[in-house]
């Protein structure tokens, strides 16, 4: 079984074990696990067989967003990735369309229930949450729902420290305590005033102020006095041949499986993408003990924080900028996967391809908002805000504090006295502004004493390092300015090592051993300790992952200041004291072999309905320009996902054929937003047919 059985960052607890059948077979599940993620640590990939054409489907998103991990449980379509495993539940692989039930059945009908409250919460995430309790502390009853069984969206996958201000959004804590500490300030506050739903897709808002809730499988209308859309975003799909093989799915599916469900989900990945999404990933997949064979951008440079690209080089990931995916193959699912160089307008350069031997492919080309409950509200008149990513694609961080202030904007707009202060508008701008340019990056020692090297070349809103300086002496002029070290009072505790969410600060010594000349470092350390011993030689590398030299252990260290983080004591020539910022975590061992031919030259747009870029681009050619006649046309959009994957896509090549998007009409949208069994519409009883 792909099962974690140790994490530098994460507990791995006893689980209780149950068992449940896929295709006859008997599979071990942790109890309460998603089905995708029981079948994915037992070695299977492929969930079903598309009815279009038999095609091998996968896990994607594990989010809900797609259905591409459709499964038959117990005789009934479901999605893998939100349904729970059972004791004895009989799981078999969706082959074509799912069978309908006999027709001669009548169900006996519940009668609908609508429910009043003031304010409706879609979404438990970081924006939601936050948000819940300020109108909780405020007094406002509301309702919080989210289709997810557990409270935190996906701060729930997060075992990084956040940038951000410490005193207003948990700065310098990791994404998965940060949940915690939410989901206990709510309930302490919540107590009557707050109804939690879980497991409760919002599936549409409809003219007369009503939203539909699947509540338990059964379909409920909730009336709000405000709604609120804290639904977080997806990700986005990127269409190359070969994109549909399993093993090839986003990025935030890696990190569920890995970070929350503990599946050790790859071998050899590689990563599509330079976001700190994509980014993060690749050291979420290293913490685990994935090799990740590289990561490629189409941008001349990555667009993530630039600490975090710099952790990836210093581990030894190799980082293909100007480059993007050019297709994938496998027989039945991923094998390898062929990138190219492009030129400025983003197109292949041939000559340039390399290929990879990867058993997984990270998509992670950037996030839409699941703002579609929102828009529509909207334009049904109703009282209706949006947070987070659905108002806005930022950190997490920056969702934390937009929740804070829109539910005490809601809290005042339902009449109770609350103050939002003056400065938290521009304190929300700063936290979701974009990084600022780089900087030249320039050690300054301090000669014969102990002083910390700040390796932050990019102004981005981070606080952490100066913070934790019990001598206050490292000055930030702002959140999001560059940190500075210009004293000599470093008392060499290593708390700035210890709370720099980017692993950027190394404290140097320079009176370690004048007489070897050698230099004592100490660096944050988040990997396993197997592979460190006292006394053993290991790598050097500088701030971009170059080679400096090689240093000596000279001891690990645990502090009760920061949990999980630990501190390697490393003694380096004296002239490589400034230069070493880390050590090499993996080795590369190859940089992209000879391309093979390709075996197939048409990409996937529409997985719902096997729809591919070649059939959208020859109606476009011919004069389409209304996506609503592609739809009628070729189906594309008219699946279980309602077009949230596919339309961007097809408005992308909308664009590569010169196509002003102004020309373009877009879709009509209806509910629901997602998949919802007919007979949970029209209220049949459990077990109530006759």
């Amino acid at each position: 079984m792909a099962r974690l059985k140790e994490h530098p960052i994460l507990s791995i607890p006893e689980a209780e074990l149950i068992e449940f059948t896929f295709e006859g077979r008997a599979v071990p599940a942790r109890k309460g696990e998603p089905i995708s993620s029981a079948l994915m640590a037992a070695g299977i990939g492929v969930f079903r067989y598309h009815h279009r054409d038999g095609s091998p489907q996968g896990l994607y998103c594990a989010n809900g967003q797609c259905a591409q991990c459709l499964v038959i449980a117990d005789g009934r379509p479901v999605k893998a990735c939100l349904t729970p495993v059972d004791p004895g539940l009989a799981v078999r692989s969706c082959r074509g369309l799912p069978e309908l039930p006999p027709d001669d059945r009548v169900p006996e009908m519940a009668p609908l229930e609508t429910i009043r409250t003031e304010c409706l919460i879609i979404g438990a995430g970081p924006a939601g949450l936050s948000a819940a309790i300020e109108m909780a502390k405020l007094g406002v009853r509301a309702i919080l729902v989210d289709d997810k069984l557990t409270l935190g969206g996906k701060l729930t996958l997060q075992t990084h420290n956040f940038f951000g201000s410490r005193a207003d959004c948990y700065a310098g804590t990791r994404g998965i305590d940060i949940a915690r500490l939410l989901e206990d300030e709510l309930r302490e506050h919540g107590g009557n005033l707050l109804e939690i739903w879980l497991g409760s897709p919002a599936v549409g808002v409809f003219c007369d102020g009503k939203v539909g809730v699947v509540r338990k499988g059964s379909y409920v209308l909730v009336e709000p006095e405000v709604l609120l859309v804290a639904a977080g975003a997806r990700e986005k799909a990127l269409a190359f041949p070969g994109c549909d093989l399993p093993g090839v799915y986003g990025a935030g599916a890696f990190q569920t499986l890995v970070n929350r469900d503990l599946v050790r989900a790859a071998e050899r990945l590689f990563i599509c993408g330079g976001g700190n999404v994509g980014l993060i990933s690749g050291y979420h997949a290293l913490q685990a003990g994935i090799e990740v064979v590289g990561l490629a951008e189409a941008l001349p440079y990555c667009g993530g924080y630039n600490v975090h690209l710099d952790k990836l080089r210093r581990l030894g990931v190799p980082v293909y900028t100007s480059h993007t995916v050019l297709r994938a193959e496998g027989s039945g699912r991923l094998q390898r996967v062929t990138i190219c160089q492009v030129d400025g307008a983003f197109r292949p350069l041939a000559g340039t391809e390399k290929s990879f031997a990867v058993d997984t492919l990270l998509i992670a080309v950037g996030l839409s908002p699941v703002n579609e409950i929102y828009l529509k509200a909207r334009e049904y008149g109703m009282k209706v805000q949006a947070a987070g990513d659905a108002e806005e694609i930022a950190e997490a961080s920056a969702a934390i504090f937009s929740g804070r202030i829109q539910g005490r904007r809601i809290a005042r707009e339902l009449g109770r006295a609350c103050i939002i202060p003056e400065d938290w508008g521009s304190l929300l701008a700063t936290l979701r502004s974009k990084p600022g340019p780089m900087k030249r990056w320039e050690a300054r020692p301090i000669p014969g004493r102990v002083y910390p090297v700040i390796r932050c070349t990019q102004p981005i809103a981070c606080n952490p390092c100066s913070e934790a300086c019990p001598k206050r002496a490292i000055s930030m002029e702002g959140l999001a300015d560059l940190p500075a070290f210009e004293s000599e009072a470093c008392l060499g505790c290593a708390e700035c090592v210890l709370a720099c969410p980017g692993l950027a600060i190394v404290l140097v010594d320079e009176g370690f051993d004048r007489e070897r000349r050698l230099a004592l470092l100490t660096l944050p350390l988040e990997f396993a300790e197997d592979g460190l011993r006292i006394g053993a030689q290991v790598d050097t590398v500088g701030i971009e992952g170059e080679q400096v030299g090689a240093g000596r252990i000279v001891a690990l260290k645990n502090s009760a200041s920061q949990d999980r983080r630990r501190l390697l004591l490393l003694e380096v020539p004296f002239e490589d004291r400034l230069r070493v910022a880390g050590i090499r975590w993996q080795k590369i061992r190859e940089t992209g072999g000879r391309a093979a031919p390709p075996t197939r030259n048409e990409a996937i747009v529409c997985r719902c309905e096997r729809v591919t870029d070649g059939q959208i681009v020859a109606l476009i050619r011919a004069g389409c320009r209304d996506l609503n006649q592609i739809k009628s046309a070729l189906r594309a959009g008219m699946g279980a996902c309602g077009g949230k994957n596919c339309t961007e896509l097809i408005l992308r090549l909308f664009q590569r054929e010169g196509i002003d998007l102004k020309e373009v009409v877009l879709p009509s949208h209806r509910p629901p937003e997602t998949e919802v069994p007919l007979e949970v519409f029209a209220g049949a009883r459990e077990g109530g047919w006759r």
